[in-house]
């Protein structure tokens, strides 16, 4: 499989126009012993604070790959927005949104002595969206286009929903992430009726399968019975799951030692994304995904994303 990878990585070039949509926030990362119950006073032992947003470690990681993508990442005025900016900038990456006003947001990410993840977020202008700011994107026909479940499911969800449902000739790649449950039923058939690819995690796959009525095993038949679109299934260091149509197979994952699965769907999605932009079948792709997960998972922080080169060198031989 990895010399598969290896052999795939050298036709890693862009054929498909890519914008990502979505947020660039600040994570204060912090090792917990446990989580915090009610009434507690628990120390922590901060990791450090990274720019992050599942949309900016998606543009991070297609950058890495070098895959050119059109990042529409709000960004604001204030102490967050001036880190996020400089640090995209030291990275070679620019919003094509910017906001007059207001900063961006920010989350406390708790990191258990297992590698688990909670976030705690503040909301900032990434969920602001605005007419004017979609009117400026050029994104052509045959684009994908990165959303997230986290602006989808915000007071401007209706918004995206509609610039979306507008677009012309364009694939949609959501991860809805925990927020799926959220997302309300006539919403949720606007934006299934775009014919999305759609990304979830196993937790998340337990939440769709209940919202179909079906048990979790039964989730990928279903999917297509009632949406006909193509869903993946992350399922860590068990690989991952796709169904398209009546084509469905297993990805295996590759062996990893997990440090923190801070930003490991984002990152999943920004391999995705370049082996579909790369025009590669599903599969492919989904195995590109894996293979960038797994990077991150052993790295610190979810801005870890690595570059075609080191995965060429990490699979070289194997």
């Amino acid at each position: 499989m990895s010399t598969d990878l290896s052999r795939k990585l050298e036709t890693l070039t862009a054929r498909r126009p890519v914008t990502v949509l979505g947020a660039a926030v600040i994570d204060v990362i912090a090792d917990a012993y446990a989580l915090p119950w009610r009434g507690c006073d628990i120390e922590l032992k901060q990791q450090g604070v990274n720019i992050g947003g599942c949309a900016l470690n998606i543009a991070i990681a297609l950058k890495r790959l070098g895959i050119a993508a059109q990042n529409a990442l709000p960004v604001g005025h204030g102490v967050w927005a001036d880190i996020i900016r400089n640090a995209m900038a030291k990275q070679d990456l620019h919003s094509a949104v910017e906001a007059e006003s207001g900063d961006n947001g920010w989350c406390l990410a708790l990191v258990e002595p297992d590698g688990e993840r909670t976030f705690m977020s503040f909301s900032g202008v990434e969920n602001q969206w605005q007419q004017s700011w979609l009117n400026g994107l050029e994104v052509p026909a045959h684009s994908l286009v990165s959303l997230s479940g986290y602006q989808l499911t915000s007071p401007c969800g209706e918004l995206l929903t509609r610039w979306l449902e507008g677009l012309n000739d364009v694939t949609a790649f959501i991860d809805f992430g925990p927020r799926i449950a959220d997302i309300p039923e006539a919403l949720m058939a606007r934006i299934m009726g775009c014919k999305p690819i759609v990304s979830l995690n196993r937790q998340e796959a337990v939440i769709a399968a209940e919202r179909l009525g079906v048990n979790v095993e039964a989730l990928g038949k279903a999917w297509q019975a009632h949406y006909a679109s193509p869903l993946i299934v992350r399922h860590d260091k068990d690989g991952a799951w796709y169904y398209d149509g009546d084509n469905a197979g297993h990805v295996p994952a590759f062996a990893a030692t997990v440090v923190d699965t801070i930003g490991a769907g984002d990152s999943h999605a920004g391999g995705a994304l370049a082996g579909l932009a790369a025009g590669w079948a599903l599969p492919d792709a989904v195995l590109l995904g894996n293979a960038v997960a797994a990077w991150v998972v052993s790295h610190r922080g979810g801005d870890c994303a690595p570059t075609r080169e080191e995965l060429l060198l990490a699979h070289k031989n194997v």
